[in-house]
């Protein structure tokens, strides 16, 4: 029941009517048994600034940050965390205690966890990969955080590429015909094959032992995905990426880490409702 002690967090973003923010962390909330609630809220371009102000001014618990917004709130806040800062871009903010507030960027932990869930460790793999917008920069930078060899990045914007290629440290490297063949890891960071089954990539490239990663998760089960596994690939699905980022998002807010199996129950229960 909501109450006047009830603790308010929301994901700004535009459009935001689509989010699944919501199903996942009222179901963590709930499991929880935190008196929290979580709502989206539609912010125009050009207004997160003021709702950065807005946070401060209602004692927000929590703000997540969707698209367009991530840059200007990095702007917005008072301090960064480390990804934040290399990436000038938040999706997660923090009340701290002296009444300041703190961007973090969990999008790439969440997809190392992602694969940890998986069974799979990136610790001195070389990985490939695919995309070199938003996403893909947040997934190498925490790559290049985790250890990871060789970071490849194949994207068809050469200088977009190069930027990207900077967040990897030294282990980064724009990528070579064979690249993709020779990772361990193939990572999809692109929109590619979302409702459609067109493939980022070349199928034939992809082989046993490797493991292949969508961030996709419309359809779960991604033309990539699919491809992989008849090549006797590792197939990770995307909605993973999704659950555990919201799961650290949790942890900063609250000091808690929910059940992400939860999580990730709340969002096929909210997809399968949209797909009636």
């Amino acid at each position: 029941m909501i109450s006047g002690a009830t603790r308010v967090a929301m994901v700004i973003g535009s459009p935001v009517q689509h989010s699944l923010s919501p199903a996942l962390h009222n179901a963590a909330f709930r499991q929880l048994g935190l008196d929290w609630v979580y709502v989206a809220a539609e912010v125009a371009p050009g207004r997160a600034p003021a709702a950065v102000d807005a946070m401060r001014a209602l004692g927000l618990g929590g703000m997540s940050v969707t698209m367009p917004h991530k840059e200007a709130v990095a702007l917005a806040v008072d301090a960064l965390d480390g990804a934040a800062a290399s990436l000038r871009s938040v999706n997660t903010v923090v009340p701290q205690a002296d009444g300041s507030l703190k961007g973090y960027s969990t999008d790439g932990a969440g997809f190392v966890a992602s694969l940890a869930a998986a069974g799979v460790s990136v610790t001195g793999r070389n990985v490939c990969v695919l995309g070199a917008g938003a996403a893909a920069r947040s997934i190498i930078d925490a790559l290049g955080r985790c250890g990871a060899g060789r970071i490849a990045v194949l994207n068809r914007t050469p200088a977009a590429a190069a930027e990207a290629v900077r967040l990897a440290g030294g282990v980064g490297a724009i990528a070579v015909a064979t690249d993709l063949r020779d990772a361990d890891i193939v990572v999809n960071a692109t929109s590619v094959g979302m409702s459609s089954a067109e493939l980022p990539c070349d199928p034939a490239a992809l082989h046993a032992g490797q493991v292949v990663a969508d961030i996709v998760y419309h359809p779960r089960d991604t033309a990539l995905l699919r491809v992989a596994r008849d090549a006797g690939a590792v197939a990770v699905q995307g909605l993973g990426m999704l659950v555990h980022q919201a799961a650290l998002q949790q942890q900063l807010w609250h000091g808690q880490l929910p059940d992400v199996a939860v999580m990730a129950a709340a969002a096929e229960r909210e997809l399968a409702a949209r797909r009636q």
